[in-house]
């Protein structure tokens, strides 16, 4: 009880000091509206991803394979409406069979990762680490390194568009985040997971097939990285090998920062959504100040260890207090 209560104050305090600071730097202008809309199109997919990243964290595990499952998966989407429907225009039951196509590559590599690491006993680290060199190499020799561009405007919507004056991304992600929270706090599933997470031999005497429940938290990570594809090529109108890189150390920032344990176990999709919007909001309040891109990602890295030091003294100090 006493873990989850300190997480949310530090991530509200976290929150509420980073608010100030770039108020401070911007002035007012950093909460117009216009504003506040752009960062709601940046961050959804990083979301999703950071999502799929959290629930393999969950089982002391790690999927280094979420951005080269998810620049596969959207190459697979992008060829098939640039085949079906090159002109662009309106294609919707391509656009549908092409979304399905990609969801169905990005399980396929979901259940690749759970079957190493279920079966084969491959540690998740090597395990997603070969399946992400894999599949960026068929991600190469499908586009020969070149950009597929030119989607239908359904697509586009799904990256570009907006209902009621919010962006259809940002629903796709609440959706996702929804979704994974249901999972993880009310069915049996999720409270597999965290045992699994925190103690696995244990887990495994009192009934519960192991097996079963990484081959599980690996498909799910793998349609999350499915639903960030949708999301990034919908968004960027094309569809490429090698995009979002630098992604995948992002989304450990944002678990670890949300509260996720690097030993598993513990973690919540509430933590991890305060934790994307503080990211957020760093970038782009620093962006706006004129800030380079590369120290802000210096920045992130100070907010992290921050984090940790005032998690590691808030526990200290119950510590010292309950031995009294």
């Amino acid at each position: 009880m006493f873990r989850k209560n300190s997480e949310l104050i530090v991530l509200i305090l976290v929150l509420a000091g980073t608010l100030v600071m770039m108020l401070a730097l911007n002035g007012p202008s950093f909460f117009k509206l216009g504003n506040i809309q752009s960062m709601a199109f940046q961050f959804p997919e990083l979301g999703v991803l950071s999502l799929a990243m959290m629930i393999a964290m969950l089982t002391s595990g790690i999927n280094l394979s979420i951005i080269a499952s998810t620049n596969l998966s959207g190459i697979v989407m992008a060829l098939i409406m640039t085949t079906l429907a090159p002109n662009g225009g309106s294609a919707p039951v391509v656009v549908l069979l092409a979304l399905l196509a990609g969801m169905l590559v990005a399980a396929l590599i979901g259940l690749l990762n759970g079957w190493l690491i279920a079966y084969l006993d491959i540690s998740p680290i090597l395990a997603t680490l070969g399946t992400m060199i894999l599949v960026s190499g068929f991600a190469i020799v499908l586009t020969k390194g070149y950009v597929i561009s030119g989607f239908p405007k359904e697509m586009l919507f799904i990256g570009n568009g907006v209902v009621l004056g919010i962006p259809v991304p940002l629903l796709i992600f609440l959706a996702c985040a929804g979704i994974l929270s249901l999972i993880l706090g009310r069915m049996p599933l999720g409270m597999r997971i965290y045992l699994f997470g925190s103690n696995p031999t244990a887990t495994f005497y009192s009934g519960v097939n192991n097996k079963t429940v990484l081959m599980r938290v690996y498909l799910i990570s793998g349609l999350l990285t499915s639903v960030a594809a949708m999301i990034m090529i919908a968004r960027f109108n094309s569809a490429k090998a090698d995009y979002g890189e630098s992604y995948v150390l992002l989304t450990i920032l944002a678990c670890v920062l949300g509260g996720v344990s690097a030993a598993g176990g513990f973690g919540r999709v509430s933590g991890l959504v305060v934790a994307l919007i503080i990211l957020q909001i760093i970038s782009s309040g620093l962006n706006l100040f004129g800030v380079s891109a590369f120290l802000t990602v210096a920045l992130w890295g100070i907010v992290l260890i921050f984090v940790m030091v005032i998690k590691y003294l808030l526990e200290q100090r119950t510590l010292r207090s309950a031995s009294r």
